[in-house]
């Protein structure tokens, strides 16, 4: 059978994701590797989850843990997490929220839910990858979205008319970005809101990294702005999606979408159609640790990853030769850097790979438009200063050679 016959028109758009296949690489123990952003094994709170899932199963517990359960997700996991987003200044009850399996499957309903083929989705320039695979699938235009900007919204509406559909709606990653570790401060997250309402457009609020700061203070989500700004949830227009993939476990899936209860109860629909609920056992055991371990858990994260940016930071001011440029960033997993216009980080990751034996991730799959090939992401999540030392000094000999 040729299959190209009955497969839809989306599937030209997906690809297999660079982060996944580099992954691989993790399997060869002579690889160091800043390629994948994920969260070190060895912090787990393995023993939190081997007592939370024997209190799930213990006795009579074992048949609502391993039954089915409700699209919404776990009604106690719910109620945490809107206290945590009170915190946040977000208020907010349990019908403001949904389980999701890992905050990826909520980008997945979220383009589902709002793209039509041919409209619009704003976003950074670059972009986390995933967001990408996510909306591709609807088959949208991207624009590029830049909040500490002075282009009209007019040009935004102008242009995804132009291209056969409108806006649908803003996505960012606002606090230590992935890919860039960039986070956009208060003004830019209030320029968003007024885009957002000039538009007519929805705000996706990618936090996957929110509880993972070193330094500096925090700033407001955007959902917490628009809140401040228009009195309730149920007034705004921006969607915040977190996760506990990189505070506890990714292991687990399990994520979240905060927002309008209006427009929770179509994605709950969306969640019955495709899935009916994420596992019942993986949010009850989520729901145990979450309650008697994240704060002194998290503190743990911040205070180890903390180490390991400052060590690659350091390195990379040791090592880099003249031309090259990176980020600086208050907390997350990413350093982003910025080669010489001549250098495609393709190409290097190949020579390194032969003759250096350090991974990373080139930086083109990331945007869009697939421009930039002269840039690359290193993460500093799951190497020790000693890897980060060796592995940054071979990198600079790499790219002085190049």
């Amino acid at each position: 059978m040729d299959w190209q016959k009955v497969l839809a028109t989306r599937n030209a758009r997906m690809k297999a994701s660079e982060i996944r296949e580099l992954l691989k690489l993790l399997d060869q123990p002579d690889i160091i590797s800043f390629a994948g952003g994920i969260p070190d094994p060895a912090l787990f709170p393995a023993e939190a989850f081997r007592n939370a899932f024997a209190e799930a199963l213990a006795d009579d517990r074992a048949g609502a843990a391993l039954q089915y359960s409700v699209s919404e997700g776990y009604h106690p996991l719910r109620d945490w997490i809107a206290g945590e987003m009170g915190k946040l200044g977000i208020p907010c009850g349990p019908q403001n929220i949904l389980i999701t399996s890992g905050s990826q499957q909520a980008l997945d309903y979220l383009g589902k839910l709002m793209i039509s083929p041919g409209d619009t989705v704003l976003l950074g320039w670059p972009t986390y990858l995933g967001a990408l695979g996510a909306f591709n699938a609807y088959e949208p235009r991207y624009d590029r979205l830049d909040p500490n900007g002075n282009r009209p919204a007019a040009s935004f509406a102008e242009a995804a008319e132009a291209a056969g559909g409108r806006a649908k709606f803003a996505y960012l990653s606002v606090d230590f970005a992935n890919p860039t570790g960039e986070t956009l401060d208060r003004a830019a997250r209030e320029a968003v809101i007024d885009l957002a309402d000039d538009l007519d457009i929805a705000v996706v609020e990618d936090a996957a990294y929110q509880t993972l700061r070193y330094d500096g203070a925090a700033i407001p989500p955007i959902l917490a702005l628009e809140i401040a700004r228009k009195g309730s949830i149920e007034e705004c227009r921006t969607l915040y999606c977190g996760s506990f993939s990189k505070s506890l476990a990714p292991g687990l899936r399990v994520g979240w979408i905060c927002g309008n209860a209006a427009v929770i109860s179509r994605l709950v629909l969306m969640k019955q159609a495709a899935d009916l609920h994420s596992p019942t056992t993986n949010q009850i055991v989520t729901d145990h640790v979450a309650r008697r371990h994240f704060p002194t858990h998290v503190a743990t994260l911040r205070q180890t990853y903390r180490a390991r940016r400052d060590a690659m930071l350091a390195a990379l001011a040791r090592e880099m030769p003249e031309g090259v440029t990176w980020t600086r960033p208050e907390g997350g997993m990413f350093i982003w850097l910025t080669l010489p216009a001549h250098i495609d980080a393709a190409d290097l990751l190949a020579q390194s790979l032969q003759s250096e034996r350090v991974a990373f991730v080139p930086g083109r799959a990331f945007f869009a438009d697939g421009s930039n090939g002269n840039t690359l992401r290193l993460s500093f999540s799951c190497a020790d200063a000693a890897a980060i030392n060796e592995g940054i000094t071979r990198l600079g000999r790499l790219i002085r050679r190049a």
